[in-house]
């Protein structure tokens, strides 16, 4: 999720000659939130890290070429910067129409050869790919204004993230020695808000006088960084925040009962999970056996019931499916594969793998006790009560564990560059479970040690499953991704290269106290976060409550 990471928005309406509501009506301004701590000024959008990227205005100010629903993957893509795309058969090639009219902030034309650049700056500079991970061969404007992005492999798989791209000025970025460092003091977009102020807590963004299409009702949006989610709960309990993903251990209570008519939440369910990365570099979490046993001792009912206050689904398959969603993709071989705790098969998969007891600890293969540092961020309290479940269920097979937390930036920092032992974090989410597994288990994208990974944190290398994510994403027929398919389900059981605990839903709350226009079950045109790319959809969308 990103986590879809753990968001708060808090809105007011703008003073557009609406009915009365409170001085945050009066004052126009919607209001984000994070619980990320203090904020360090950087507004490139390409960085996770950076303000822009955790906060997720960059979304607000930098279009992509098309919008792609997660919710209901089978929905057609909305065109955006470009007005259509065509695929070659062999989906090696795509050809973008780009919208004509379009400015950007600063007064200059959108052109042809920004698209095209905007490519190539992520074939130039790997570090800045970390949201799409594509495979850019040629991206080139043609004469008649088209753009043409060629790929050295076919992306069936990754169609969705080609054309939902996001677009950057090319007469701004050429001129950047290093774009990777580039904090982008200035952001200019083709989206309908600008920077207008930064501080350490908060970010706020202004609507833009001209836009290509009509203007967004919401002249004015804040983003502000809460120090953990029992704060930004207060916030949306109390009504100064009206728009979040956060975690609130008992909603009902806490926060829909305190505004039953206008607190709402909606949580759909997409392909993607939450579990305990492991960093497989680091011994003996290189060991299968070792990685299965502790997987074998977990208790997902009581993540799900305690850890998660059942708003994240809990996760049965062994084969880290989410169900139903998943139900199409399993195996034949796993229809039946479920999670279940078994302490005493976990400790005779560790015997057999030589490892030793030593009284009630547990001995590695080289003698020593084997015991795991867990990290995570101190606001996420969702994730440090599961971690603190994870640490008991691990001693009932002998494993030493501890928590340590670190600030959001610090702990995205260190597991993308592989420093930690075991860490709880999302997957991707798409229409297949292939992104899921290529988050996962995907050698082809194995970052060095200190060098940034965009999947696979947990430097899990083993050919079988890197060769069938490439077979199923090069597959001609259903029959061959369904054969690929059931390689990764073999490997994600017996394997374990991440230990699965629980569905990720792309999840929000939000108040239709003042706003209305969210997506709702009975109109899903996106997931309802604020920090992705759809957030500028819902911006889009929203208007005055009665107006």
């Amino acid at each position: 999720m990103r986590r879809t990471i753990i968001v708060a928005l808090a809105l007011a309406l703008a003073a557009t000659g609406c009915s009365s509501g409170g001085s945050s009506k009066a004052s126009g301004v919607l209001t984000v939130g994070m619980p990320n701590g203090p904020l360090t000024e950087n507004h490139n959008p390409f960085l996770p890290t950076s303000a822009a990227g955790s906060l997720g205005y960059r979304y607000q100010i930098y279009e992509p070429l098309a919008f792609v629903n997660n919710t209901r993957p089978a929905q057609d893509p909305v065109p955006w910067l470009a007005t259509k795309w065509d695929w070659t058969p062999d989906f090696k090639k795509v050809t973008f129409t780009i919208r004509e009219n379009v400015k950007w902030s600063d007064g200059k034309p959108l052109t042809a050869a920004d698209v095209a650049f905007s490519y190539e700056i992520l074939k130039k500079w790997p570090a800045l790919n970390n949201r799409d991970s594509l495979k850019v061969e040629t991206a080139t404007a043609t004469p008649d204004g088209k753009v043409e992005v060629s790929f050295a492999s076919p992306q069936f798989v990754n169609r969705n993230k080609v054309i939902s791209a996001m677009v950057i000025p090319q007469h701004v970025w050429s001129t950047i020695q290093d774009p990777t460092t580039y904090t982008n003091p200035k952001p200019v977009g083709t989206g309908p808000y600008e920077l207008k102020s930064f501080t350490s807590q908060t970010v706020t963004i202004a609507r833009r006088a001209e836009y290509w299409q009509e203007l967004p009702k919401v002249p004015e949006i804040q983003y502000t960084s809460y120090n953990d989610n029992t704060a930004q709960t207060t916030a949306l309990a109390s009504g100064a925040s009206q728009w979040s993903y956060v975690f609130i251990p008992d909603y009902q209570k806490l926060y829909v009962d305190k505004d039953p008519a206008n607190h709402k939440l909606w949580f759909p369910a997409g392909l993607g999970i939450h579990g305990l990365w492991l960093n497989t570099t680091v011994a003996p979490f290189d060991n299968a056996a070792l990685r299965s046993a502790m997987s074998d001792v977990i208790d997902r009912e009581a993540i799900f019931v305690k850890g998660e206050a059942r708003l994240f689904p809990k996760l049965e398959s062994k084969t880290g499916m989410p169900l139903p969603a998943g139900d199409s993709f399993l195996a034949p071989e796993y229809k039946d594969a479920k999670f279940k705790i078994d302490v005493e098969g976990a400790k005779a998969k560790l015997t057999a793998a030589g490892f030793k007891y030593a009284g009630d600890v547990l001995q590695a293969p080289d003698g020593k006790p084997v015991t795991l540092e867990l990290t995570n961020p101190s606001g996420w309290s969702d994730y440090l009560t599961v971690l603190d479940i994870i640490k008991g269920d691990l001693k009932k097979i002998g494993i030493e564990a501890t928590v340590r937390t670190q600030t959001a930036d610090a702990w995205t920092t260190d597991f993308a560059n592989g420093q930690f032992q075991g860490s709880l974090r999302w997957t991707n989410t798409g229409a297949t479970p292939y992104e899921m597994y290529q988050n996962i288990m995907d050698g082809a994208e194995i970052k060095p040690l200190g060098q940034t990974a965009a999947v696979n944190f947990g430097r899990y290398n083993n050919p079988e499953a890197t060769a069938a994510l490439a077979e199923y994403a090069n597959a001609a027929d259903d029959a061959a991704r369904a054969k690929a398919l059931a390689v990764l389900q073999k490997i994600m059981v017996e394997q374990v290269p991440m230990i699965p605990t629980s569905a990720g839903p792309i999840g929000a709350e939000y108040s239709t106290k003042n706003w209305v226009g969210w997506p709702t079950e009975e109109d899903p045109y996106g997931p309802p976060q604020a920090t992705l790319p759809n957030a500028l959809q819902i911006v889009m969308k929203l208007k005055p409550a009665g107006s």
